[in-house]
């Protein structure tokens, strides 16, 4: 009953968890230098102004994104349970965590939002 709800937080868990690979578009300093993954910032020259914060920024991103993804697999035991109760609420924090790179990411808002108007609460 619940297949292609796994498959949406499967497929979510799996984006998430390669958010510093994948990355999106940011910049850095005062020049604003494009510094859009993991590898890029971590190619900066070591005496580069902005690659201490680049490398933190895509470590950060990457941690976050295995939190979501942690939850998300919650997500998809439950649904395997039948459980929509826990579902909603392991969504919802995988939403929350994602709040630093919403705007970035649209990974887990869109797909909570998705499931509680689908499954409302009682």
């Amino acid at each position: 009953m619940f297949e292609d709800v796994i498959s949406e937080v499967q497929t979510a868990v799996e984006h998430s968890r390669h958010w510093a690979e994948t990355g999106w578009p940011v910049t850095f300093g005062a020049r604003r230098i494009a510094v859009s993954t993991l590898k890029e910032a971590e190619a900066l020259p070591r005496n580069s102004a902005i690659r201490l914060e680049a490398v933190n920024y895509w470590k950060q991103a990457g941690l976050t994104g295995n939190d979501a993804g942690d939850w998300g697999e919650r997500a998809v035991a439950a649904l395997k349970g039948g459980d929509l109760d826990a579902a909603a609420d392991a969504l919802y924090f995988s939403q929350y965590v994602e709040k630093p790179f919403a705007d970035s990411t649209k990974t887990w808002l869109p797909l909570y939002e998705s499931f509680i108007a689908r499954f409302p609460s009682n």
